[in-house]
């Protein structure tokens, strides 16, 4: 699959294909011996790299007010993001977050293509600069990591491959117990690993399986993961458009290809600067020419960049034959962000924010919820009064026990008593569980259904409402 950039590129391909690279005609996997990449935009990313990595290393570690600054505690259903905590109430809060973060993957992907995938995903983070970066220092570049895997097994062979993956599996327990912490808490984490499995016996599957996850993906599936698992390469399709900034050839200015014969030192006037050397192909960590076009395999991760900037130093011409670009930028000589959909997504991520700011910077401390008492009816006092009982429930937001006052707001006739102890300190992080009992007068009630409703304070504050329906008898409907 490819994203065509014309006729006059075409006319000169003459390896295009319309298959994954990573397959053969036989359909068995291709083993990618990418070439070690080097040159500025590869620093730069090593930069970027070392700054998400460590970030996502001392992530658990961080605290706000003595909780977790990040926690995604999917067991529980207990979320904390930024130190404000969300239950299974706020879940439409999470489900507009996740819908903003979309919204802004695909605008960001209209305007600048793959950039996420090369710069900031965890799976290429990972891939690229931590797992292959051990492969080259253990068992050398493309060429040598080749010819070791060809030869047979020896002393100097297995040594290297054990040392591998033994460093792999290292990682990958690393990164298990890193992810974990982000699901469940650092401190327990440590319990789990300070204490016997059979004490904590889900945690250390949940460990194992892991670290058996993230070593089978780095040091096996490896780019399978963008290609197959991950749908963001074929999401292109629909979302890149031709003034999308992507790592692109300028095929205008390579064509026709042209291989420098010995002794020549420059192109020839009718060759095109790419001199067919293929190093952009021998770089690319998912085995693709991206001289074809914009493929889906293509993760924007800039390495046939530095590879062809270097050659084209050494042949004496300009750099940027594969350089950050846009169909129209290299067909046109224009250079356009600002078009109809990129507007239109930027007026769609705007509302999201503005909604999920409102709601979040409303959102009460303190959810109230009252029901009817399962299986009651209402009860007639001596004195002619009505009663219900209900089960109030009141769920802390907060890191603070939070101590509350029930009030009768209306009717003003009715009255208010609790059941048992008559404080309510409600914990922090927690749900506090009671039963109030409300008594009416039968000539205050408006039906068979009569709307009361309590008022929540604070240190004489009122912090929210509750309603409830009160159920009186019939007789006084009828009047």
């Amino acid at each position: 699959m490819s994203v065509g950039a014309g006729e006059n590129y075409y006319q000169f391909d003459e390896e295009f294909r319309n298959s994954i690279g990573t397959v053969d005609a036989q359909g068995k996997r291709v083993w990618v011996y990418a070439k070690k990449p080097r040159g500025v935009f590869h620093n730069r990313r090593a930069v970027v790299s070392i700054v998400l990595l460590t970030m996502f290393f001392i992530g658990p570690f961080l605290t706000w007010h003595d909780r977790p600054f990040l926690l995604l505690n999917i067991f529980e259903r207990k979320f904390i993001l930024f130190g404000h905590v969300f239950w299974p109430q706020d879940f439409f809060l999470l489900a507009i977050t996740a819908i903003t973060f979309f919204v802004f993957i695909i605008l960001f992907t209209v305007a600048f293509g793959r950039i996420w995938c090369g710069w900031a995903c965890p799976q290429t983070l990972f891939m690229e600069m931590v797992f292959r970066k051990v492969e080259y220092w253990i068992e050398g570049d493309a060429n040598q990591q080749r010819r070791l895997n060809n030869l047979p097994w020896s002393t100097n062979k297995i040594v290297k491959k054990t040392s591998k993956h033994i460093i792999f599996i290292g990682i990958a327990v690393l990164i298990a117990h890193v992810a974990m912490s982000y699901l469940i808490g650092i401190k327990q984490v440590k319990e789990i690993v300070s204490q016997s499995p059979a004490e904590h016996l889900s945690g250390f599957i949940g460990l194992v399986v892991f670290t058996g996850i993230f070593y089978g993906v780095f040091a096996w599936f490896r780019e399978q993961a963008c290609l197959v698992v991950c749908p963001y390469g074929r999401l292109q399709s629909v979302l890149l458009v031709k003034d999308s900034i992507v790592v692109a050839y300028d095929w205008l200015r390579g064509e026709p290809r042209g291989r420098l014969k010995k002794n020549e030192q420059k192109i020839t006037e009718k060759q095109g600067d790419c001199i067919d050397c293929k190093l952009c192909v021998h770089v690319c960590p998912t085995g693709i020419d991206i001289r074809n076009g914009t493929q889906l395999e293509c993760v924007n991760c800039t390495a046939c960049i530095d590879a062809c900037d270097e050659v084209m130093t050494k042949v004496e011409k300009p750099k940027g034959l594969i350089r950050y670009s846009s169909f129209n930028a290299i067909s046109q000589g224009k250079q356009k962000l600002l078009t109809p959909r990129t507007i239109g997504y930027t007026v769609v991520l705007i509302a999201l924010l503005s909604l999920l700011s409102y709601f979040i910077l409303t959102r009460a401390d303190i959810e109230t919820t009252i029901l009817k008492a399962p299986g009651t009816l209402y009860t007639k006092t001596d004195d002619g009064k009505i009663t219900n009982l209900y089960i109030i429930e009141f769920m802390n937001k907060t890191f603070e026990d939070i101590p509350l006052v029930l009030k009768m707001e209306s009717p003003a006739a009715a009255t208010l008593t609790k059941i048992g102890d008559p404080s309510i300190v409600v914990p922090k992080e927690g749900i506090l569980k009671g039963v109030v009992m409300i008594k009416l007068g039968e000539e205050d009630l408006q039906g068979m259904k009569t709307v009361v409703e309590l008022g929540i304070y604070r240190e004489n504050e009122r912090i929210g409402t509750a309603r409830a329906k009160f159920i009186g008898p019939i007789k006084s409907f009828k009047k």
